[in-house]
């Protein structure tokens, strides 16, 4: 590849390094969105490098005492950084990916000069589809061993569910920051209950021959459709499973009784969403019984009837959001609420 760009006039050795020539092509900071003039502004070369001008990056690099080498035609050295990833990824995928992933602190200079030097000796497209996820932080601080909040999954896991872990990471959407807490997997919890909560009702109720909830699930596969189409994303995709979930209590609420082809549409677009975001799939009375089994209670009945009077007047005020945060809280602490027309009653788990 070094040589290939040389030949096209995009390179150059200096003192047996290789540099790519940023100013041989117009497109350099497409990806990233920076303006050249502006990133010359703040380059600087460091000392003992021979670069023509600051913004060049080192394709290959003349060894020093010490380090691993290989022979090249410029004399003993080794790969750049950036360099290495462009000739694995057209060595093996071809000129043009699909889909190229990383975290967001990689866009600039790493896939910016990656894309700059595979472009530059192809003359085509290298990446159809850049994914730059966002990343996970403990209580606000990003994950450091330095700092002693460093986890890994195989720990998390032994603590979570991982289907509660993986809805917790589907809540936002993947190229924003997300923050770990304990509260923010209890209300993970919550939710992944109350949802397993509405399917086993849709389970366990009467057999009606009005299709009510059709419109209501026409809509959300709609708008699950309309949400992954949208850059992936789950963050909009879970609000639309909440208002399905929604939905489909307050109709057993008033009537607790579902058609044959509701519970066909429901399980057909559940079985949608599984496929696709890898949750729901479980059976919900299963689910439901291993969410207890881990529940933590820690509350009074006087503490517990409070929350449902607060929940009731949320909903009375239409603060719908409250009344399920309320809901989740409950049902982590395994407290299930069972909603009538007589009113709301609970059970522990």
């Amino acid at each position: 590849m070094c040589e290939g760009l040389i030949a096209k006039g995009l390179a150059y050795e200096a003192d047996g390094s290789v540099y790519f020539s940023v100013a041989k092509l117009p497109s350099y900071g497409k990806l990233s969105g920076r303006n050249i003039e502006d990133m010359i502004a703040g380059a600087r070369v460091e000392a003992g490098e021979d670069k023509r001008d600051p913004l060049d990056f080192a394709l290959w690099k003349a060894s020093k005492p010490g380090e691993p080498f290989w022979q090249s035609p410029w004399g003993q050295g080794r790969p750049g950084w950036h360099i290495e990833c462009s000739a694995m990824s057209t060595h093996y995928l071809g000129a043009t990916l699909d889909i190229h992933g990383g975290g967001r602190d990689l866009i600039f200079p790493h896939h910016e000069n990656e894309t700059a030097q595979s472009e530059g000796l192809t003359d085509r497209e290298f990446v159809r589809y850049w994914v730059h996820n966002g990343f996970v932080t403990i209580d606000g601080e990003k994950m450091s061993k330095s700092l002693g909040n460093f986890m890994t999954i195989r720990e998390l896991l032994a603590e979570v569910q991982p289907e509660v872990l993986r809805l917790f990471l589907l809540s936002r959407h993947y190229r924003s920051p997300i923050d770990f807490s304990k509260e923010a997997i209890v209300e993970a919890k919550g939710a992944l209950a109350r949802f397993y909560e509405m399917l086993n009702r849709v389970n366990t109720a009467a057999e009606s021959a009005s299709d009510r909830l059709t419109p209501a699930i026409e809509s959300f596969v709609a708008s699950f459709k309309a949400a992954m189409d949208d850059d992936f994303n789950t963050a909009k995709a879970i609000a639309d499973l909440h208002d399905l979930t929604t939905a489909t209590n307050k109709l057993l609420d008033s009537e607790n009784s579902v058609s044959a082809a509701d519970r066909a549409s429901l399980a057909a677009a559940v079985k949608l969403l599984g496929e696709i975001l890898g949750i729901l799939e479980e059976d919900p009375a299963a689910m439901l019984d291993t969410l207890k089994r881990g529940a933590v209670e820690g509350l009074s009945i006087a503490e517990i009837e409070t929350l449902i009077n607060e929940r009731l007047e949320a909903r009375k005020a239409k603060d719908f959001k409250r009344a399920d945060e309320i809901r989740n809280e409950l049902t982590a602490k395994g407290i299930i609420l069972k909603d009538s027309a007589q009113g709301t009653t609970w059970e522990r788990a």
